[in-house]
């Protein structure tokens, strides 16, 4: 075997040889832990000749006893499988199939030396092969077309682009060394140019200028042709394409058409941001590039009336009014533009003067609206301005120096009265500061102006009123008291001021006293709206009128003079003044407030008892009527309605509903007692009343005959209304003749009683007879 610092020898010595990879020394052989190294084994790629023996291993073993070898390892049972095999008897190594270096540039195997039972006679050995590239690949292009781009004018030797090839083969030898050409060249467009224009390194692919004349106004771009070969050119080759742009630079300024050097436009006035016209340039080039795109100034315009933008689809030059214009101050304006690119001009473009356009914009006149001189119109006036002053005068103008006429379209208080040729604002009539129009003491109306051609326009005025001193101001209260005595240290009365005037025409007010009038009295200012009455001397308790004077702080002041009735009088611990049983019970002279109360309890004694000894009186008379007698007849023959008292009710009053059963009440049509007859309104009181009955029947079947004969005179009575319902109750009073009228409540029992006798009384009674009588 060989050691790998030995020369390699040629191919059919390497087929023939004969390793002993187990032999303990040897010429050539490197021991390395023990284990020999074998040099790889070089087998050719793609060879027509197969199966082909690559190399025979041998072990010493085989002088003593049969020797089997075996191989393992990628290609032989591992992927890919079934490239190698080995004679088990022999040792041979062969190759089953051609190999591909581009797959598989080597194969590590490892080789074993086995008795027949299977033992291994020596350490595995590893067998390394080698596959020789052959030059089987074609270079290629890494793309389909490559793409630069290039600056019009660049000089010979600049740089356009690099191109890329790859060659499977292997890389260390000639079968991958590649060479770049370019064998084509076509402009676009189609023969602008015929020079060869590029050049390219043939073994970096480096493409660059060969020569000059690179105008993109005359040639857009090239198409190169490409080719590229290995072992240097002279081996297998590809083909490839270059696309060169070449890029604009800003050689060429805009320039204005030159029937554009001078132009016409109409612009009409009092308008705003509309366009009046367009101006045109030409520029040779890259259109829609920095290069291209045309910027335009206005050099004669202080006013800024004017504006010119860029359209960017055409480049046209857009001028509109951005301000309006006035005919009658200017119907001509001559403007002078120019026009640059966006982006800078090169060093390489021709030096020529910028190019300028001149324009002329004519005004055209329409009819304005008139214009007020100011909006709103302010207006400051006093409220009480006498009718027909002045207020306010020339207050618009119109710029066609037309006729114009004024009118008044909002006035809700009717205020205002406007000149309808000159417009001068009067005042109609007097102004009211307390109108539910006027705020913050502020009253708006419009006025509307309108020119010889009816176009019209309306303006606000604001009227600020100033309040004046209208009216004077008035005490209040008018009335009071203040407390008598020196000891006293509150005594006095407050009195205060009202103004129907809004400040400063109201307070503070001024209270003063007349010497010539109220000579006992003085009065005390105690703030801007305040002040109290007193007494400069000590006065009777009693009722004086005392004359103040307010005056307000307008400007003139008003003034005004008021009566106070102060009442004089004896004052409580609270200030309050007493009653005269009070300030009789306070005086030294006076009955002691224990004394009173000693007295009034007296009199309230008194009174029960005399009541107690009238209820002893009437409980012994509560049975004088007899059965089957009648309710109305009493032992008294004399008229019993003598005895009644009227208390303008029907119940009686007090006494009688405690005393219900002792109570006596007379049915008379009439009900007036002879001592105080109760009068009607609605009934005249000077005509004579018909006789009543004035005694009672003396047995009770006649007592229906003298309730008819009491109702018909009461029917027939001109001193009270006509109808039937003229019935009044009253109350008898304690110890009356007359029985009582009704038994329910009276004193006796049911048994005692005996109601058949109703029945006789006719259909009045019914209602009686069916709840008393018999069932």
């Amino acid at each position: 075997m060989w050691s790998s610092a030995e020369p390699h020898h040629n191919e059919d010595e390497l087929h023939l040889q004969t390793l002993y990879p187990w032999r303990n020394q040897g010429k050539g052989v490197v021991r390395v832990k023990r284990d020999w190294i074998i040099p790889p084994i070089r087998v050719l790629e793609n060879s027509k000749h197969v199966p082909e023996d690559l190399v025979q291993i041998k072990s010493d073993k085989i002088f003593t006893s049969k020797v089997i070898y075996k191989l393992e390892g990628p290609g032989v049972d591992q992927e890919p499988k079934n490239l190698f095999e080995i004679d088990d008897q022999t040792g041979v190594i062969r190759s089953k199939r051609p190999l591909d270096r581009e797959k598989h540039n080597s194969f590590t195997l490892k080789a074993f030396a086995l008795s027949l039972s299977g033992e291994r006679l020596e350490n595995p050995t590893t067998i390394e092969i080698v596959v020789l590239d052959q030059n089987d690949n074609r270079p290629a292009f890494t793309r389909n077309q490559f793409v630069g781009t290039v600056a019009e004018f660049s000089v010979p030797g600049t740089s356009v682009m690099s191109v890329l090839a790859t060659d499977a083969d292997d890389p260390m030898t000639d079968n991958a060394f590649l060479s770049y050409s370019i064998i084509g060249q076509e402009s676009i467009p189609a023969n602008a140019v015929t020079k060869t224009m590029f050049g390219i390194n043939n073994e970096t692919g480096a493409i660059y200028i060969r020569d000059v004349g690179l105008d993109r106004e005359v040639v857009k771009g090239f198409r190169l042709k490409l080719q590229v070969a290995d072992m240097g050119g002279m081996g297998l080759t590809s083909e490839g394409v270059a696309v060169i742009h070449v890029s604009d630079i800003n050689n060429h300024a805009p320039q204005f058409s030159p029937n554009h050097f001078q132009l016409f436009m109409t612009a009409v006035e009092n308008r705003k941001d509309y366009e009046i016209g367009r101006v045109n340039v030409t520029d040779r080039d890259d259109p829609g590039t920095g290069n291209w795109e045309a910027r335009y100034f206005i050099s004669n315009d202080p006013n800024g009336n004017f504006a010119i933008a860029t359209d960017p689809a055409t480049n046209q030059g857009i001028l509109s009014v951005v301000k309006p214009l006035d005919y009658e101050a200017h119907n001509e304006y001559i403007l002078t533009l120019k026009v640059e690119n966006v982006s800078p001009l090169s060093n390489k473009a021709p030096n020529l003067p910028v190019s300028t356009a001149r324009v002329v914009v004519t005004v055209v006149n329409e009819n304005e609206a008139p214009h007020f001189r100011e909006d709103p119109i302010q207006i400051v006036v006093p409220e009480s301005v006498a009718p027909g002053t002045l207020l306010k005068s020339n207050i618009a103008f119109d710029p066609d120096h037309s006729d114009l006429r004024y009118e008044i379209s909002r006035d809700p208080e009717r205020w205002l009265d406007i000149s309808r040729d000159t417009g001068d604002i009067t005042a109609k009539r007097a102004f009211n500061m307390r109108s539910p129009h006027v705020r913050n003491n502020i009253y708006h109306a419009v006025i509307k102006v309108t020119d010889a051609g009816g176009v019209s326009t309306t303006a606000t005025v604001v009227i600020t009123l100033k309040e004046t001193n209208d009216f004077p101001p008035q005490l209040f209260p008018l009335s009071g008291s203040v407390c008598r005595g020196t000891g006293k240290a509150s005594r006095g009365m407050v009195v205060t001021a009202v103004d129907e005037d809004f400040p400063p025409q109201a307070a503070p007010f001024i209270f003063e006293m007349p010497d010539d009038l109220s000579v006992n009295w003085t009065v005390i200012q105690v703030n801007d709206t305040h002040a109290v009455l007193q007494p400069l001397v000590e006065l009777e308790a009693g009722e004086y009128a005392v004359t103040v004077l307010v005056s307000d702080s307008g400007s003139p002041a008003l003034s005004a003079y008021a009566q106070v009735n102060v009442t004089v009088c004896l004052c409580d611990s609270y200030g309050d003044c007493k009653s005269e049983i009070g300030a009789f019970s306070g005086s030294s002279v006076g009955i002691s407030f224990f004394a009173v109360i000693i007295i009034m309890t007296s009199i309230a004694l008194l009174l029960l008892l005399l009541l107690l000894a009238v209820a002893v009186t009437t409980c012994g008379r509560r049975h004088q009527i007899k059965k089957r007698t009648g309710l109305l007849i009493g032992e008294s023959e004399d008229d019993i309605r003598d005895n009644v008292f009227n208390y303008d009710e029907q119940g009686g009053g007090e006494e009688d509903e405690v005393n219900l059963h002792r109570s006596h009440l007379e049915l008379y049509v009439e009900g007036r007692s002879p001592n105080s007859p109760p009068l009607r309104k609605d009934a005249p009181h000077n005509l004579p009343s018909p006789t009543y009955p004035r005694r009672p029947p003396a047995d009770p079947t006649d007592i229906e005959d003298y309730i008819n004969d009491g109702l018909e005179a009461a029917d027939n009575d001109p001193n009270v209304p006509p109808y039937d319902t003229a019935l009044i109750y009253d109350y008898e009073g304690e110890g009356s003749l007359a029985g009582s009228l009704s038994s329910i409540a009276s004193g006796s029992s049911d048994g005692d009683q005996d109601y058949d006798y109703l029945n006789d009384w006719g259909p009045r009674f019914q209602k009686l007879a069916n709840m008393y009588g018999q069932c």
